[in-house]
């Protein structure tokens, strides 16, 4: 059965933040709908690849598979942080506040962990719900395909590649990273933590 085609979807927070310009959100939506795009393409590719030659060293079956999951984590990484977005930052309340204190020291232990992480990836930085351990983890990426976890849902994500930034604070990556969180939708969060859960009970 053909993957179906996708398609990007609208994010109101593509628009003028408090610390991240217009300009940036309006290109950096245009490199997740170049995902989408890419995720598309090389879907199509792979209904007419011939399986017969796949090698481990070098085949186009290997490519295509390596290269989609670059791109399915491109479309999916950027739909949660387009998503979470656009809010008023400040703490996060309900189970969101309630599971970083329970998994973490305190809530500015968590956040200057995570904020730390953030400088220490090349890629990403997720807060995620870990359903075979039932707790909440920080994981960072170099790429949008590197060091998943798995069975864990991220929850929160933070973009830290070059171009989530540069426009507006050149190397600055830590201004950038206090942007994000004066941006932040907690609202957004809590929502899918409460996915997260729901999945943990049906696991069960």
């Amino acid at each position: 059965m053909p993957f179906p085609k996708i398609q990007a979807k609208p994010f109101a927070s593509i628009r003028e933040l408090e610390g991240i310009s217009k300009r940036t959100m309006e290109e950096h939506y245009e490199l997740y709908k170049g995902y989408v795009a890419k995720t598309n393409e090389i879907q199509e590719k792979l209904n007419g690849v011939d399986r017969s030659t796949a090698n481990q060293i070098f085949s186009d079956l290997r490519a295509l598979r390596v290269d989609l999951s670059f791109a399915i984590g491109g479309v999916k990484n950027h739909e949660i942080y387009f998503a979470h977005l656009g809010g008023k930052g400040g703490t996060p309340s309900g189970k969101v506040a309630e599971l970083i204190k329970r998994d973490f020291p305190s809530y500015d232990v968590w956040l200057a962990d995570f904020k730390a992480s953030g400088i220490a990836a090349r890629g990403w930085v997720w807060l995620a719900y870990d359903h075979d351990w039932q707790t909440l983890t920080t994981a960072v990426g170099d790429a949008q395909n590197t060091f998943p976890i798995w069975n864990a849902t991220p929850i929160l994500a933070l973009d830290v590649y070059e171009h989530a930034y540069w426009i507006d604070y050149g190397r600055a990556r830590a201004k950038y990273i206090d942007a994000f969180f004066n941006n932040l939708d907690w609202g957004v969060v809590e929502q899918n933590l409460a996915r997260a859960l729901s999945m943990q009970t049906v696991h069960k």
